[in-house]
């Protein structure tokens, strides 16, 4: 453990700030898993939907810092090629 008080400080935001990244990938992934769940049911309606959801999240991610650009395009891409292929 720090000894000074500053050093304190910025271990007790690292932990706050971990806690608030854990939260959101967690939240990420639930929307992906919803998305590929909508897809794989065949439901168009529910897959535009949880589409909005997941890029937008994962866009969120990208801002915050969780996941690299490119892997956000990535998926951003996968995806809308699975909903493409379904209309």
């Amino acid at each position: 453990m720090p000894n000074i008080k500053s050093a304190k400080k910025r271990v007790r935001v690292t932990e706050t700030k971990t806690l608030q990244n854990k939260m959101f990938r967690t939240q990420l992934k639930t929307a992906m898993k919803k998305y590929e769940a909508a897809v794989a049911a065949g439901n168009t309606e529910e897959a535009q939907q949880t589409y909005k959801a997941a890029v937008k999240k994962i866009d969120k991610a990208v801002a915050r810092g969780l996941i690299h650009k490119n892997t956000a395009a990535h998926k951003k891409s996968q995806f809308t090629k699975k909903l493409n292929a379904m209309a």
